[in-house]
Protein backbone atom coordinates (compact mmCIF):
# COMPACT_ATOMS: atom_id res chain seq x y z
CA UNK A 1 0.00 0.00 0.00
CA UNK A 2 1.54 3.48 -1.09
CA UNK A 3 0.99 6.58 1.09
CA UNK A 4 -1.10 9.00 -0.02
CA UNK A 5 0.81 12.24 -1.25
CA UNK A 6 1.36 15.36 1.20
CA UNK A 7 -1.69 17.82 0.08
CA UNK A 8 0.72 20.59 0.58
CA UNK A 9 2.91 19.08 -1.92
CA UNK A 10 0.25 18.62 -4.21
CA UNK A 11 -0.85 21.82 -3.96
CA UNK A 12 2.43 23.33 -4.76
CA UNK A 13 2.25 20.74 -7.95
CA UNK A 14 -0.67 22.11 -8.89
CA UNK A 15 0.45 26.33 -8.93
CA UNK A 16 3.84 24.74 -11.09
CA UNK A 17 1.53 23.12 -13.58
CA UNK A 18 -0.58 25.87 -14.00
CA UNK A 19 2.27 28.39 -14.40
CA UNK A 20 3.34 26.28 -17.21
CA UNK A 21 -0.19 26.31 -18.80
CA UNK A 22 -0.43 30.32 -18.55
CA UNK A 23 3.21 30.82 -19.21
CA UNK A 24 4.24 32.68 -16.17
CA UNK A 25 7.87 32.05 -17.16
CA UNK A 26 9.25 34.28 -14.47
CA UNK A 27 7.75 32.38 -11.74
CA UNK A 28 8.34 29.06 -13.28
CA UNK A 29 12.26 29.80 -13.72
CA UNK A 30 12.23 30.61 -9.91
CA UNK A 31 10.90 27.81 -8.85
CA UNK A 32 13.06 25.59 -11.45
CA UNK A 33 16.23 27.08 -9.98
CA UNK A 34 14.87 26.66 -6.11
CA UNK A 35 14.74 23.06 -6.93
CA UNK A 36 11.90 21.76 -8.68
CA UNK A 37 13.00 19.37 -11.11
CA UNK A 38 12.81 20.75 -14.43
CA UNK A 39 11.03 17.61 -16.12
CA UNK A 40 8.28 17.73 -13.57
CA UNK A 41 5.25 15.77 -14.88
CA UNK A 42 1.77 15.25 -13.73
CA UNK A 43 -0.42 12.46 -13.71
CA UNK A 44 -1.00 11.94 -17.52
CA UNK A 45 3.14 12.19 -18.00
CA UNK A 46 2.63 15.72 -19.42
CA UNK A 47 6.30 17.41 -18.74
CA UNK A 48 5.81 21.61 -17.64
CA UNK A 49 7.53 21.84 -21.14
CA UNK A 50 4.89 19.70 -22.64
CA UNK A 51 2.06 21.46 -21.01
CA UNK A 52 4.19 25.21 -21.83
CA UNK A 53 4.19 24.43 -25.22
CA UNK A 54 0.71 22.96 -26.15
CA UNK A 55 -0.28 26.37 -24.39
CA UNK A 56 1.74 28.59 -26.32
CA UNK A 57 4.65 29.90 -24.15
CA UNK A 58 7.75 29.95 -26.10
CA UNK A 59 9.07 32.03 -23.45
CA UNK A 60 8.49 29.42 -20.65
CA UNK A 61 9.63 26.83 -23.01
CA UNK A 62 12.82 28.41 -23.68
CA UNK A 63 13.44 28.86 -20.18
CA UNK A 64 12.76 25.40 -19.09
CA UNK A 65 15.02 23.96 -21.63
CA UNK A 66 17.56 26.67 -20.76
CA UNK A 67 17.15 24.87 -17.05
CA UNK A 68 17.62 21.16 -18.24
CA UNK A 69 14.15 20.13 -19.52
CA UNK A 70 14.34 17.44 -21.81
CA UNK A 71 12.46 18.77 -24.83
CA UNK A 72 11.51 15.60 -26.26
CA UNK A 73 9.94 13.90 -22.99
CA UNK A 74 7.09 11.65 -24.14
CA UNK A 75 4.21 11.54 -22.28
CA UNK A 76 1.84 8.76 -21.34
CA UNK A 77 -0.31 8.82 -24.50
CA UNK A 78 3.59 8.84 -26.57
CA UNK A 79 2.97 12.65 -27.27
CA UNK A 80 6.26 15.14 -27.80
CA UNK A 81 5.66 18.45 -26.76
CA UNK A 82 6.86 19.48 -30.54
CA UNK A 83 4.09 17.23 -32.21
CA UNK A 84 1.63 19.20 -29.61
CA UNK A 85 2.87 22.38 -30.76
CA UNK A 86 2.49 21.57 -34.87
CA UNK A 87 -0.87 20.44 -33.76
CA UNK A 88 -1.96 23.98 -31.90
CA UNK A 89 -0.17 26.07 -34.49
CA UNK A 90 2.48 27.61 -32.35
CA UNK A 91 5.42 28.81 -34.61
CA UNK A 92 7.30 30.47 -32.00
CA UNK A 93 7.27 27.35 -29.49
CA UNK A 94 8.04 25.02 -32.59
CA UNK A 95 11.18 27.12 -32.97
CA UNK A 96 12.22 27.38 -29.77
CA UNK A 97 11.66 23.49 -29.25
CA UNK A 98 13.84 22.65 -32.03
CA UNK A 99 16.36 25.26 -31.12
CA UNK A 100 16.22 23.15 -27.58
CA UNK A 101 16.87 19.92 -29.76
CA UNK A 102 13.69 18.59 -29.41
CA UNK A 103 13.72 15.59 -32.73
CA UNK A 104 10.44 15.84 -35.27
CA UNK A 105 10.43 12.24 -35.92
CA UNK A 106 9.64 11.32 -31.98
CA UNK A 107 6.21 10.34 -30.96
CA UNK A 108 3.12 9.07 -31.80
CA UNK A 109 2.22 10.45 -33.92
CA UNK A 110 5.81 12.14 -34.45
CA UNK A 111 5.79 16.06 -34.85
CA UNK A 112 6.51 15.36 -38.79
CA UNK A 113 3.51 12.88 -38.78
CA UNK A 114 1.40 15.84 -37.40
CA UNK A 115 2.43 18.27 -39.77
CA UNK A 116 1.66 15.63 -42.94
CA UNK A 117 -1.90 15.36 -41.18
CA UNK A 118 -2.94 18.80 -41.05
CA UNK A 119 -0.40 20.01 -44.86
CA UNK A 120 1.93 22.13 -42.88
CA UNK A 121 4.95 21.51 -45.88
CA UNK A 122 6.55 24.54 -44.56
CA UNK A 123 7.38 22.76 -40.90
CA UNK A 124 8.17 19.49 -42.96
CA UNK A 125 10.95 21.25 -44.92
CA UNK A 126 11.85 23.05 -41.46
CA UNK A 127 12.26 19.64 -40.44
CA UNK A 128 14.22 18.50 -42.79
CA UNK A 129 11.60 16.13 -44.58
CA UNK A 130 9.10 16.11 -47.37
Amino acid sequence: MTEAPDPEVVELATKIFDLARRGRTEALAAYVDAGVPADLTNDRGDSLVMLAAYHGHADAVRALLARGADADRVNDRGQTPLAGAVFKGEQEVIEALLEGGADPSLGTPSAADTARMFGRTQLLELFGEQ
